[in-house]
């Protein structure tokens, strides 16, 4: 077995094209990036009004991410519902429903961002409503699947002991089965907000708003100074981010004690 590992892994760096003479042989590209782009503020270099535009198409990824989030969560969680073994149905005709309702969720994470950002470029035009969208279906996709798992992994004691009682199936579920299974779907879709930020600034590389656009335009004309302010200030945006992110999952895990 590690001979196979082995063999696998030659394989695959060879097939990658991975070299490290072809890397210490482009040290020189490297060092002209570098004093090029530092230092990345300067006032001969970077204008109010450059800072002000990059600031506002920052902003724009942000609202992206967000709504984007948002409206998948939403469409994402009912998705879950159907695609969760034995939760909302219990029937063969179910298990079709069910099925069907596993492959969307699993068709909306298998395409990458780029190619959805791409086919919605063409459907509603450039801008952050193409990026939205993308979101959108990328959310579908990562919290359908996981919101799925977490449902039906939850205690279902609750879940018979309602059943037994006579109480209705969509009562069962956001009576016993849902707040069971919330910590989890709150960590799943903070998780989901952190991916779509970062993902909101290379979809804008495609057309689909953000400050991806003006960073591919800034790289393709070699301005490395001012593309080295939005990496900054990319950077800050997903620190930030991050931070408040992992500071919610701690609190929800301490609440859940």
């Amino acid at each position: 077995m590690i001979i196979l590992f082995i063999l696998v892994s030659a394989w695959c760096f060879d097939g990658s094209g991975f070299s490290i003479a072809q890397l210490l042989g482009s040290s020189e590209y490297l060092l002209r990036f570098l004093r090029e782009a530092f230092p990345p503020i300067d006032e001969h270099r970077l204008t109010f009004e450059q800072f002000h535009r990059y600031w506002l198409a920052l902003i724009e990824t942000f609202q992206m991410a967000f709504a984007g989030t948002l409206l998948g969560l939403v469409i994402g969680f009912i998705l879950a519902l159907f695609a969760s073994r034995g939760l909302m149905f219990e029937s063969r005709r179910s298990n079709l429903l069910q099925w069907s309702v596993k492959m969307l969720i699993s068709l909306f994470r298998t395409v990458p961002d780029l190619v959805w950002a791409i086919i919605f470029v063409m459907v509603v035009g450039l801008g952050a409503f193409a990026g939205t969208l993308t979101i959108m279906v990328d959310t579908i996709g990562f919290c359908g699947r996981f919101f799925a798992e977490e449902m039906e992994d939850v205690d279902r004691s609750s879940a018979e002991a309602l059943s037994a009682s006579g109480a209705r199936r969509f009562d069962i579920v956001f009576a016993a089965v849902v707040p069971a299974a919330t910590p989890g779907l709150i960590t799943t879709s903070l998780f989901a907000f952190e991916k779509a930020i970062r993902s909101s600034v290379v979809l804008g590389l495609v057309g689909a708003g953000g400050i991806g656009l003006e960073l591919q335009s800034l790289m393709n004309w070699m301005a490395y100074d001012r593309a080295m302010v939005i990496i900054g200030m990319i950077f800050a945006l997903v620190l930030v981010v991050e931070q408040l992110s992992s500071y919610l999952r701690k609190l929800v895990m301490k609440n859940e004690r």
